[in-house]
């Protein structure tokens, strides 16, 4: 569903930019025809930026790494490049490039789950999964949906995900999960009997205390992840004390999405800073695969 969704949001922006150049040229305005395509190619740097002042000043008094005027501007550069090859072109025709791999192969390797977030599908971890299956590492990937609906919605499929990955290896897997898809593990991971169905987590920019940016949210799951909403308050009442220190959480003080920047923190994980880094291009950082390469031979 997302794909296709974001599939016509690209081609609906590519011909509005053609029909709007065109309209201009033919005016004789072509300096508005320029301005006109600019606008529409690069007006979410704009909503970007709004996004970096207000997480920045949601950050003044939290106690993760000062972010300095350069780590912004070098973060918020980096998500204008990576937020559309995300959304318009990973995500929308690219989600089924690399399928699943769960071969015969698999039995006795550690494999892995991998869990997207908030409007996002399987095609975030494209870069992952071509070097998952290029080393013959067994994973699954998930869609999450309703794109919509509530975090409780995707417990079975994140359920259906590691039991496909545990049937195939024999052991459990590490999970890594990336901004609301690490409050779907941690959601699924609650439930009676799953504590021993991961052998690690891993979270890249998760709103574990939730996000002031989820204020405006108008969906279930955004309103999920607003800080101290009930549904957090619940989930956490629901988990062992000593289920975090199983987890790495990866958080930045540049995330743009997730601020202030301490609240992708689990208390008693193992906290890493990815500095000068916004939140979509978190995904696409080296750390996080490195934490994943050595959690696979533990």
């Amino acid at each position: 569903m997302l794909a296709r969704l974001q599939r016509l949001t690209t081609f609906g922006l590519i011909l509005l930019a053609i029909a709007v150049a065109h309209w201009a040229w033919r005016a004789g305005r072509p300096g508005l025809a320029a301005a006109a395509v600019l606008m529409i190619a690069g007006g979410h740097a704009v909503v970007l930026a709004l996004e970096f002042v207000w997480m920045a000043r949601a950050n003044r008094a939290d106690p993760a790494p000062a972010a300095s005027i350069g780590h912004l501007l070098a973060a918020w550069w980096g998500e204008v490049r990576a937020a559309p090859t995300v959304l318009c072109w990973r995500q929308p025709f690219r989600s089924d490039r690399w399928p699943d791999q769960l071969g015969a192969d698999a039995r006795g390797r550690r494999g892995v789950g991998l869990v997207h977030g908030f409007v996002c599908n399987r095609g975030l971890w494209d870069r992952w999964l071509a070097k998952l299956t290029g080393d013959g590492v067994p994973f699954v990937a998930v869609n999450l949906e309703p794109v919509f609906g509530s975090i409780d919605d995707y417990v079975p499929i994140v359920d259906a995900a590691v039991a496909r990955v545990t049937q195939a290896t024999g052991r459990p897997p590490v999970v890594v999960a990336h901004s609301m898809g690490g409050l779907a593990l941690r959601r699924w991971w609650a439930e009676p009997g799953h504590d021993d169905r991961v052998h690690h987590a891993i979270t890249i920019g998760t709103p574990h205390h939730g996000t002031a940016l989820a204020r405006l949210a108008i969906s279930p799951n955004g309103r999920q992840m607003q800080i101290g909403s009930r549904w957090l308050t619940a989930l956490r009442s629901a988990e062992p004390p000593q289920r975090s220190r199983r987890c790495t959480c990866f958080y930045g003080h540049a995330d743009n999405i997730v601020f202030p920047a301490s609240n992708a923190c689990w208390p008693g994980a193992d906290a890493r800073h990815l500095a000068a880094t916004a939140h979509v291009e978190m995904a696409d950082h080296p750390a996080p695969y490195a934490e994943l390469r050595r959690r696979l031979l533990d």
